[in-house]
């Protein structure tokens, strides 16, 4: 990345925060709330401090979409994923995919990309369709008719993916998911911001917890390995899980994995291949519950093309013919992005939109404040999939919506998530009319991806076919 600061830039205004800790207590109580402000009042380019005066640091956020692209796509090479945060991420989940950098990030993303080909990814599409539908009948027998959305989602992705990834053994890997990964993405968070942390040496309540959640959920990623290297496989008639492809990822440049990279190429996989998923299937239904016309026009077009309850099963080849069914998920994953923060450090010093970033700053982008930038969404806040139409699409800049990233590390597996989404809501709407969100808005948090605070709680009720 060349250096483009000009005498005209100027520095980023700093947003408003205490006067001893500056927005650190701000940004731990409600992160997007206070991310959204500081873009409202200070603009697309804003300094947040962090700590005590000579103790703590300072955080660059850049909001506009152009910003956005410079600093994931077209500069890429020049921030970094050295950030206190990511750092912190690194020492819990290991140098996988979604940590590594430099050569150890393109050897491994050249051994995991044949592994997510589109081909490949399409053939998983039976397995996604027979999940949503154990998951459809489940819901019979729901107390009151009444389901809770983020949890259910969660569950449902979680074994998605444990079947993809792991083959039959979901039931352990979903309890050790769900009992230790959201506790350490609390801890990474806390510790990241921090301007002042102890050693992790050192034996405080803290990282006693941290190095328990990490020890159990290392302890499944290896037994899942050993059993791939044994020839356990998946159910009879099922192609190949994603575990023992990794197993035997090998090219003749980049070697094979080894055992510790194996356990975190799965450990990242675990993460990020069910996070994205559940977030925009819960929020979908939440989204669809609360607008019936919305909700009775993808009813409609699921009902053409699968013949509505009772109907046949979606496969891979409908995704071209459940085009509002697409924009539904996109919409979903702009109010509700699985990852709103993502985090760099700048290599050298720059300019973006007339401010500048001096080398070695932090730097954040947020797709939850730039889906939400008024200049390019009318009316941020509101539900609309029309938003998403091809020449919607067209009319505004690329990075105004990157729920995946961008760039050289936009996320392997996002045509997975896409196809698991659109497919597993189809059979929810082919089983069930969603005729309500009870309660109110779903208090949100944010650490590596986004956190619902609490329940969204919907009633279903079952189509007669």
């Amino acid at each position: 990345m060349s250096v483009t600061t000009t005498r005209s830039a100027q520095r980023a205004p700093v947003v408003a925060g205490g006067p001893l800790l500056g927005s650190l207590a701000d940004l731990l109580r409600d992160p997007l709330a206070t991310y959204l402000r500081a873009r409202r009042e200070c603009g697309d380019v804003v300094r947040f401090r962090l700590g005590p005066p000579g103790l703590g640091r300072e955080i660059h956020g850049v909001f506009s979409p152009e910003g956005v692209q410079r600093v994931l796509a077209t500069e890429a090479s020049g921030y970094r994923k050295d950030t206190p945060f990511y750092q912190e991420v690194r020492e819990q989940i290991g140098n996988g995919l979604l940590t590594s950098q430099d050569a150890d990030y393109l050897r491994q993303r050249r051994l995991v990309q044949p592994l997510f080909t589109r081909h490949r990814v399409n053939g998983y599409a039976e397995e996604v369709a027979d999940e949503a539908a154990a998951l459809a009948e489940s819901w019979r027998t729901a107390p009151g008719g009444s389901v809770e959305l983020v949890g259910e989602m969660r569950r449902f992705a979680l074994q998605v993916v444990g079947r993809i990834l792991f083959g039959t053994d979901t039931e352990e890997a979903v309890a050790v998911v769900e009992r230790n990964l959201p506790p350490l993405q609390t801890l990474s968070l806390k510790r990241g911001l921090a301007p002042v942390k102890s050693p992790r040496t050192w034996p405080t309540p803290a990282n006693r917890r941290a190095a328990r959640y990490r020890a159990e959920l290392f302890g499944l990623c290896d037994r899942i390995i050993e059993s791939r290297r044994d020839g356990g496989t998946r159910a009879e008639g099922s192609g190949e899980d994603l575990a023992t492809l990794l197993v035997r990822a090998e090219t003749a440049e980049d070697g094979r994995f080894g055992q510790s990279e194996l356990r975190e190429q799965v450990l990242v996989f675990l993460l990020a291949g069910h996070e994205t998923t559940a977030t925009a299937l819960a929020f979908a239904l939440h989204l669809l519950a609360r607008h019936p016309e919305e909700r009775g026009r993808a009813r409609d077009e699921v009902d053409r093309v699968l013949g509505g309850p009772g109907g046949r099963a979606p496969t891979a080849e409908d995704m071209e013919a459940l085009p509002y069914l697409t924009m539904v998920v996109k919409e979903a994953m702009r109010l509700y992005p699985s990852a709103p923060i993502i985090g760099r450090r700048a290599g050298v010093g720059t300019e973006i939109d007339g401010v500048r970033i001096p080398a070695g700053a932090d730097v954040l982008v947020s797709p939850w404040v730039t889906h939400r930038h008024p200049d390019h969404w009318a009316d941020p806040e509101r539900f609309d999939p029309e938003r998403f139409t091809p020449e919607a699409e067209a009319a505004r800049p690329r990075y105004a919506w990157f729920p995946f990233g961008g760039g050289p590390r936009a996320c392997v597996g996002q045509h997975l998530s896409m196809l698991e989404s659109v497919l597993a809501l189809a059979v929810l709407l082919q089983a069930y009319d969603f005729d309500g969100a009870e309660g109110g808005d779903v208090p949100l948090g944010a650490a590596i991806t986004l956190i619902a605070k609490g329940p969204a709680r919907c009633r279903v009720t079952a189509r007669l076919g």
